[in-house]
C-alpha cells in the first residue's frame, strides 16, 4: 500500500459495513451513491483486496473487509480526536437527550461510562425540532429524535445516524376501554383523541409523525395547545382533557395510566443520534460508538414483522 488512505474513504467503507446498504450509507454520509461506490472502489485497489460482495439482492463483508473493519474504525477515531484535539474538543459536549427516561439518555450513559475522562452536559427539550434549532444556532451541539420530520432549512446543517427503530404505543388511562388489552391495534384507535405535542413548535417532528400515522384511521389529533412543561402538569392536563396520547414505549411512568404498544401494523419512530454539520470533538466520536454498540446489542434497528414507517422516513434510509 503506497500510502494511508483518505479518511473519506475510510468513512465510506464504515458506513457500507454498517449499513450493508449502499443507498441507505449514502443517505448517512451525503454523498451520492455513484461517489460513495466510487470510493469504495478507489478503496479496495488502494488495499488491493476486495472488501464487499456485491449482487442485485445484498452486500455483504468479505473475510478481509471483516478483518479490517475494526481498524478502519480505530483509524477514524484516532483520526477525529486528533482534528478535535486542534480545535475544541477540551470543552464540554452539549447533549440534548430530550427526557431523562429515553434513548438518548441511553446512549449518553453508555459514552460516560466507556470515555469518563469527557465532559458531557445534557440538556432536555422535549423534541428534536426544538433542539434542532439550538444546533443550528450552536447553544447544542447534540440530539436524538426523527430526523424526517425536521424542517428541510434545519435538516440541510446537520449530520445524523440511525441507532435504534423504537415502538409507538399509546398512553391510557386506567379505566379506559383499551387499557386491558397487552397492546392495541391502530384499528381500535377509532374514535379517540390523541395528544401528540400539537401546538408545541418543539414536537413538529412528532406531531407530524402522528398525523402521518393517523391518517384515514378515524382518529383525531388533540386540537394545539399550549407546551405542556413538566410530569405534574402534562398529567393534569392530559386528564382534564380526557385525551389518550400517542408516545413512545420509552416513556416515562405516569399516575393512573398505562402505556400500551401499538401492533397491526407495528408503528416505528426513528431515533438518530444528530449533530451539527462539520462538527469533530471525542465526544461526539464517543456517542455514536456507544450508540451502535447499544444497537447492534440489544437489536435497536430489527424491525418486526409488519412495521410501519412514514414514507418520509423509509426514504431516508431509515
Amino acid at each position: 500500500m503506497p500510502h494511508t488512505p483518505d479518511p473519506r474513504l475510510l468513512r465510506a467503507f464504515v458506513a457500507v459495513a454498517e449499513e450493508l446498504h449502499f443507498t441507505r450509507a449514502a443517505a448517512r454520509l451525503f454523498v451520492a451513491q455513484q461517489a460513495l461506490s466510487r470510493d469504495v472502489r478507489r478503496l479496495e485497489r488502494e488495499l488491493a483486496v476486495p472488501l464487499f460482495l456485491r449482487t442485485t439482492r445484498q452486500v455483504t463483508l468479505t473475510a478481509d473487509g471483516e478483518r479490517l473493519l475494526p481498524h478502519a474504525r480505530r483509524v477514524l477515531t484516532a483520526y477525529d480526536e486528533l482534528v478535535a484535539a486542534a480545535s475544541d474538543g477540551d470543552r464540554p459536549l452539549v447533549v440534548d437527550v430530550a427526557a431523562p427516561v429515553s434513548t438518548g439518555q441511553r446512549v449518553l450513559d453508555a459514552a460516560r461510562e466507556a470515555a469518563p475522562e469527557l465532559e458531557f452536559v445534557a440538556r432536555f427539550h422535549s423534541g428534536l425540532a426544538g433542539a434542532a434549532a439550538g444546533i443550528v444556532a450552536g447553544a447544542v451541539d447534540v440530539s436524538f429524535g426523527r430526523v424526517a420530520g425536521l424542517d428541510p432549512a434545519l435538516r440541510a446543517h446537520v449530520d445524523h445516524r440511525l441507532v435504534r427503530h423504537e415502538r409507538v404505543a399509546v398512553l391510557l388511562p386506567e379505566g379506559h376501554r383499551l387499557a386491558a388489552r397487552t397492546a392495541v391495534p391502530v384499528a381500535e384507535l377509532a374514535g379517540e383523541t390523541l395528544y401528540a405535542g400539537a401546538g408545541n413548535a418543539d414536537t413538529a417532528e412528532w406531531t407530524d409523525y402522528a398525523r402521518l400515522l393517523l391518517a384515514g384511521r378515524g382518529a383525531r389529533l388533540a386540537p394545539p395547545f399550549p407546551k405542556i412543561e413538566g410530569d405534574a402538569e402534562f398529567v393534569r392536563v392530559v386528564r382534564r382533557r380526557g385525551w389518550s396520547v400517542l408516545a413512545s414505549e420509552v416513556f416515562v411512568d405516569v399516575p393512573g395510566m398505562v402505556l400500551r404498544p401499538l401492533t397491526d401494523p407495528v408503528p416505528l419512530s426513528p431515533v438518530s443520534v444528530v449533530w451539527r454539520r462539520g462538527l469533530r470533538h471525542p465526544g461526539l466520536t464517543a456517542l455514536l460508538t456507544a450508540g451502535a454498540r447499544l444497537s447492534a446489542r440489544e437489536g435497536w434497528l430489527v424491525r418486526p414483522p409488519h412495521s410501519w414507517l412514514p414514507a418520509a422516513d423509509e426514504a431516508l434510509g431509515n
